[in-house]
């Protein structure tokens, strides 16, 4: 499976109380994000993604998207899921290996056979040989083999894996092809945000009548839809989530499918379009969202949408200020002040879209790195020899030095930015791995 196409996706279901949220920590684990104990990013923990055996897939856990409320009845359960269960490629019914079967079970598992979507039963708290007797109760929910697992030992995860994982294609990480000139370019640009900060709007201002719409693309998810506009020598393909939003008030449930489906785009981008609304100013699910792109290590753009519609007197450069303190980790981002309503600053998106794709996919020498290391004077007692650059998209440098741990955050966080002041990398997160020499 290609970088660029949606990752499969395992939904967790069942009722409260029976284990989801671990079943979901067991199976994802803790990914490391990309600049370590930086501020600002909080972690939804509904959405994850997890590597078996090569093969790549993302995870639901609808513990986080359902109230927790016993007296919940299942339809209730299965409506507020329906847009991740629509997505799913599998989906796990877990219940309570240690309790009775209930009505509610019972329900929930009728209702979850009718969607004829793959299905596995995972019977949770399974973790002694007496209780594993107890499962052929469970054949009686008509859902064929369960899976007897205890997600807080990790027991029985791995043969819960291997077949749930089956028909999943193995992840090829993209090839990083060098760019020959007169070659056109292909840029995936993702449109992230809130619901309601006009992410479609501005998609139909980028995709606007005037230049050829190359091919729209029948949406790669229910609620994704996808443009191609070609611009000069390059081919801009945007994916805007558009589509999840109720009728009425935006609930708790719609900001969090929102930063679900924004994380499936960001997967599938080189760059991605923060769009965020002038007239709310930046929240926290912006900053969720924005470290998403940021942890992904995508090309990052924040556009300041609905300018038009400012009313008091903050000007861009105080606007800006507020933007920068609010998400300090983007501080490499370039801001765009805009109007999808009437066109306002649009030609610039494409401009600095085409800049950040090019600062992301630049290659230093190691020639040129270790004549810019010889101007770089490091703090402590660290003692660095030589730096090379591994890969693009993001930009990962190795760093060889005396010692065998990461560089300390503030000495990465002073390399990150003179690379910057030398190179350039506009618009893209820096990674840097240190190796002992």
């Amino acid at each position: 499976m290609a970088s660029d196409e949606p990752l499969p996706v395992v939904v967790i279901v069942g009722r409260p109380n029976v284990g989801k949220s671990t079943l979901f920590n067991a199976i994802v684990g803790q990914r490391r994000s990309i600049v370590g104990d930086e501020p600002g990013i909080t972690r939804d923990r509904i959405y994850g993604e997890a590597e078996y055996r090569g093969k790549r897939f993302g995870v639901i856990d609808t513990g986080g998207i359902i109230p927790n409320d016993d007296a919940l009845i299942p339809t209730e359960i299965l409506k507020q899921a329906h847009v991740a269960l629509d997505m799913a490629s599998h989906i796990l019914f877990v219940i309570d290996g240690r309790t009775e079967i209930t009505s509610a079970d019972r329900d929930l598992a009728k209702l979850l056979r009718a969607l004829s979507k793959p299905l596995t039963l995972v019977v949770n708290k399974i973790d002694a040989k007496v209780r594993e007797n107890l499962v052929h109760e469970f054949y009686s929910l008509g859902l064929g083999d369960p899976a007897a697992v205890s997600a807080e030992h990790k027991l029985g995860i791995d043969d819960l894996l291997a077949q749930v994982t089956e028909p999943f294609a193995k992840y090829e990480p993209e090839t990083d092809q060098p760019e020959t000139e007169g070659q056109p370019k292909r840029i995936k640009v993702a449109i992230i945000g809130r619901p309601n900060v006009g992410k479609s709007t501005l998609l139909n201002a980028l995709v606007g009548s005037e230049r050829a719409i190359v091919s729209p693309v029948a949406g790669t998810t229910r609620d994704a839809v996808d443009e191609s506009v070609q611009d000069g020598d390059t081919t801009y393909r945007f994916v805007d989530t558009a589509g999840i939003r109720r009728k009425g008030k935006t609930t708790e449930l719609t900001e969090k499918m929102s930063v679900i489906m924004a994380r499936r785009n960001i997967r599938m981008a080189n760059v991605v379009l923060l769009v965020v609304d002038a007239t709310e100013g930046v929240v926290g699910a912006d900053a969720t969202i924005a470290g998403y792109a940021h942890e992904e290590g995508r090309a990052v753009i924040i556009v300041v949408n609905k300018w038009d519609a400012m009313t008091d007197e903050k000007g861009k450069r105080a606007f800006t200020e507020d933007l920068r303190d609010e998400l300090k980790f983007l501080e490499y981002a370039p801001v765009i002040f805009a109007s999808a309503k009437n066109g306002e600053g649009i030609r610039r998106i494409f401009t600095t879209v085409r800049r950040c794709f090019d600062a992301a996919s630049k290659r230093v020498t190691t020639g040129e790195l270790n004549r810019f290391m010889e101007t770089v004077e490091f703090d402590g007692d660290i003692k660095v020899f030589y730096m090379t650059q591994a890969s693009v998209r993001p930009p990962t440098f190795i760093v060889f030095t005396d010692k065998a741990n990461d560089l300390h955050f503030s000495t990465e966080r002073f390399l990150v930015n003179r690379l910057r002041e030398r190179f350039g990398f506009e618009g893209t997160p820096i990674m840097i791995k240190t190796k002992r020499r």
